[in-house]
């Protein structure tokens, strides 16, 4: 059980003191963090992309999202970003940075795999399990029902999760460039379920460099919505270019593939 040191007071703690007594909020903290909930994460979709049963997945992105209130005292929640906005300016620009980073994701998978699944937006559509031939007005409704699901859920859960509580507990021993880092690499591993690592036909298959490619978008994707963090003062930024990152890649799969 741990107790305060002379340089702590009950307000600068960033830990709710139940879990304070157990815990330093510090790097040993987020690898538990990242082990807790990115591994069972990881399996989900796996398993998802095999059964076609995604259910899971949103139970996942909602654990992801509460778990900076479940752990974080006010002080630790504002340590994160959970703040209003100080540039409202820069959070119609960090929209249009996810949109842009999206969209050259798609152009790059669109001039390299064509329409094979190698293409990492092809594999990705492939789950919504979308019936051929869609009438105008039916295709319109989905994409609506998808792109408002996909701007809520996985922003707010990722955003709070890695560029939040994890990004901030390893900030806390090696500084914030190292922590982006960090953060940025676990948050591109952890895509490596949704494409790399691939379910056709039956069978599982690793395609080594479309993952790379697919790895190396999430990462600087990552690293943008870092930076629309700092630019905005508020993690909402961070959660306002993931939404419009997945708005794109959304758009695309239903209109260009």
């Amino acid at each position: 059980m741990k107790t305060l040191t002379n340089n702590q007071t009950a307000a600068s703690i960033e830990l709710k003191p139940f879990w304070n007594r157990l815990f330093q909020f510090n790097w040993t903290f987020g690898v538990v963090l990242l082990f807790a909930i990115c591994v069972p994460r990881f399996i989900m979709v796996l398993n998802a992309n095999m059964t076609g049963k995604y259910g899971s997945i949103g139970i996942i992105m909602t654990v992801s999202a509460i778990v900076p209130f479940i752990f974080l005292s006010k002080n630790g929640r504002e340590k994160i970003g959970l703040t209003l906005p100080t540039n409202y300016t820069w959070m119609f620009y960090s929209f249009i940075a996810g949109i842009l980073i999206s969209t050259v994701l798609f152009i790059i998978g669109r001039e390299l795999y064509s329409d094979t699944i190698n293409n990492w937006y092809v594999y990705i559509g492939k789950s919504y399990y979308l019936s051929e031939g869609l009438n105008p007005h039916d295709k319109l409704i989905y994409f609506l029902v998808f792109a408002t699901t996909g701007m809520i859920f996985s922003p707010i859960g990722e955003e709070l999760f890695f560029r939040g509580i994890v990004h901030s507990s390893f900030s806390a021993n090696f500084g914030d460039k190292k922590a982006t880092i960090i953060d940025s690499i676990s948050f591109a591993l952890t895509h490596l379920a949704h494409f790399g690592i691939v379910y056709v036909s039956g069978l599982w298959k690793f395609l080594l460099m479309p993952s790379i490619f697919w790895m190396l978008g999430m990462f600087i994707a990552s690293l943008v919505f870092t930076k629309c963090k700092k630019k905005t003062g508020s993690i909402i930024g961070a959660i306002i270019s993931h939404a419009g990152f997945n708005l794109s890649m959304i758009y695309y799969i239903f209109y260009h593939l």
